[in-house]
């Protein structure tokens, strides 16, 4: 049976992050891809130029456009942009119940552009948290979210126990930002789970926590057992980062279709 998964997230011009960054690795992956687009951004490998929000009922529209007619799966939510934005979204999803929710609270662009106003964190952690089925933060995200210091791997566990105070039903927090090895941190009811990778040492990683957060969403609406599930994910991106693709002049993307394209670096 061909899986079903729903992205609302952000439209990044050059591709490497975002909507598109879903799209692909769900491609990849063999779940068609559904999209819900919550802004457009004017985005490169060097930065994010503009940002247009799409107006609330367009945000709605395209929402139950998808679940009036097809089924979904799983869903996976990205950049949201402001409170309005997560308000819109919380009402649709709380309408339509789907089984599966990822969560990747995006806030700032791998350049530093900030795609999260600052007075709509305290909606994310309110209305949006508990809906998930898991949360992604990297690092930075997980300190905004708790209001915690993350700069170790024990600070890391309480930081995703706090999340899952929160109401969410997972939490995965991304240790790319600690020195030495990569360790991400699993958490549910029953524990926290380490699950550690060699660091990369690449240059174009441009939406790699978009890749991953997809990743994880494909492999659930699978059937997979979360934990195997985010493994499964994790070995995908680390494959996606080694094959990145030199593209313009900063930071280029991610390569989500590297097991089809073997040839392009």
């Amino acid at each position: 049976m061909l899986l079903h998964a729903l992205s609302i997230a952000g439209s990044d011009s050059g591709g490497g992050a975002g909507i598109q960054a879903d799209v692909k690795t769900w491609s990849a992956l063999g779940v068609y891809a559904m999209t819900a687009i919550t802004a457009v951004t004017a985005q490169n490998t060097v930065g994010v130029q503009a940002i247009h929000k799409i107006p609330l009922d367009c945000i709605r529209s395209q929402i139950d456009s998808v679940f009036s007619d097809i089924r979904v799966d799983a869903v996976k939510i990205g950049m949201l942009a402001d409170a309005d934005i997560i308000a819109t979204v919380v009402e649709a999803l709380t309408r339509w119940k789907p089984a599966i929710i990822v969560l990747d609270p995006v806030m700032v662009a791998k350049g530093g552009d900030h795609l999260l106003e600052p007075a709509a964190v305290q909606a994310l952690r309110t209305l949006l948290v508990p809906l998930a089925s898991v949360i992604t933060p990297n690092l930075p995200e997980a300190e905004v979210l708790t209001g915690l210091k993350v700069s170790s791997l024990a600070a890391m566990k309480d930081a995703s126990r706090a999340i899952l105070e929160l109401g969410a039903r997972a939490a995965v927090i991304k240790g790319g930002h600690l020195e030495g090895q990569a360790i991400d941190i699993l958490a549910t009811p029953a524990g926290c789970l380490e699950l550690p990778a060699p660091r990369l040492e690449a240059r174009h990683t441009h939406g790699t926590g978009c890749t991953l957060s997809a990743a994880i969403t494909a492999n659930l609406a699978k059937g997979m057992p979360l934990a195997d599930a985010v493994r499964a994910a994790k070995t995908y991106t680390a494959n996606a980062i080694q094959h990145g693709i030199s593209l313009g002049h900063g930071i280029g993307p991610t390569h989500h279709f590297h097991e089809l394209w073997k040839e392009i670096h």
